[in-house]
């Protein structure tokens, strides 16, 4: 399932350094200087999870195969996108394509580090950057209005309940507040959706801070942590100078770097988890002497569904799955001693996967 994060934010606060090094490749250049990244990059990464290793093991498997989310590194936004100002037409189009927003925030005081607004203030970077979306709804939606309207007036339901959800909307927008907060019920969310509005996605603030701040962050990460709190978003403290120099040392390596300088594992691993929690993901496992492999699924998936992720047929043909929860594969040291225990469990169609489960589809062909 191809589940996209688009890492925004100002000119110079770290997006592309940060993107080079979640990919560990040199795709997005990274220079001191705006509009460095002319073309959107996209990247796949996996997902940090101990229990794919502790279940290979457990089954011998002879491949372990995680789950990933795709980043999206989008040029840098400035003041007057939404009107096209810099090369913002293109990068608004870029966002709408992704599921969530990483905004990178610049934390940090660097003089060699041109800043695009003279000065350091996260705060006034997000409402710069959150303003220039909600100005691109705003003319969006506003363009929608007569066409929704005429229809509305003939008669036409589900245009008279779109135009009801776009005057939400607009209200808010007005108000300068983003449109993910507008109130809607659960079978609203999938006309909402449609609408294709930049702040409806879910956002995660990406605290880029000096390498004496990676472990706890500082005053002006304290900043937005608060903003994040206030309004029901994700942030996360991350160095993406730390994250670069530890990006090209091998593997072995790297986990004698991060002992040196006091952490105990790389902030790109927060990042990841954060923006796989931001999407409402979670995962199951397949686990045999072959591979053991992690599958994404959004939470509340049904168990055709989750099938599905496999193969197509697998839902097309879905008899049961046999499945085991995560702890129990483990203490139970596997599927023949989940089995003899009766923890192994036959699911059928209306069964909501847990995350953790560890699943074995049958299907008729």
């Amino acid at each position: 399932m191809g589940f996209k994060c688009g890492i925004v934010g100002l000119p110079n606060v770290g997006k592309s350094t940060l993107f080079n090094a979640l990919t560990q490749t040199a795709a997005a250049q990274a220079a001191n200087y705006p509009f460095c990244t002319i073309e959107p990059n996209v990247g796949d990464v996996a997902v940090p999870d101990p229990r794919l290793e502790a279940l290979a093991g457990i089954a011998g498997s002879a491949a372990i195969i995680p789950t990933r989310l795709t980043f999206v590194d989008i040029a840098g936004l400035v003041r007057g996108a939404s009107k096209g100002e810099g090369l913002g037409n293109q990068f608004l189009a870029n966002i709408r394509e992704v599921d969530a927003i990483a905004h990178v925030v610049r934390c940090f005081e660097d003089g060699d580090v041109t800043h695009v607004e003279g000065k350091v203030d996260p705060i006034a970077d997000i409402e710069t950057i959150e303003t220039e979306l909600m100005l691109a709804d705003l003319e969006s939606l506003e363009k929608r209005v007569p066409a929704l309207e005429k229809k509305a007036r003939g008669g036409d339901k589900e245009a008279k309940e779109n135009l009801d959800l776009v005057n939400r909307a607009l209200l808010l927008l007005r108000e300068g507040q983003p449109a993910r907060l507008v109130e809607r019920k659960p079978e609203e969310e999938r006309a909402f959706a449609m609408l294709g509005l930049m702040t409806a996605k879910p956002v995660l603030y990406v605290c880029n801070v000096d390498e004496a701040s990676a472990q706890s962050g500082n005053e002006f990460s304290a900043k937005v942590f608060e903003r994040a709190a206030a309004e029901g978003a994700k942030a996360v403290v991350v160095s993406a100078k730390i994250e670069s120099e530890i990006a090209v040392l091998p593997l072995e390596e790297q986990k004698d770097y991060l002992e040196a300088i006091g952490l105990e594992e790389p902030g790109l691993n927060r990042v990841i988890r954060a923006g796989y929690d931001l999407l409402g993901l979670i995962t199951y496992f397949t686990v045999g002497p072959k591979e053991a492999r992690a599958w994404t699924i959004t939470k509340g998936t049904k168990a055709p569904q989750a099938a599905g992720v496999i193969h197509t047929d697998f839902e097309k043909g879905f008899i049961r799955a046999e499945t085991i929860a995560y702890g129990d594969y483990i203490s139970l040291k596997g599927e023949s001693g989940a089995r003899d225990s009766g923890k192994l469990r036959l699911e059928g169609k209306e069964y909501t996967v847990a995350d953790g489960d560890v699943m074995h589809f049958r299907f008729a062909n």
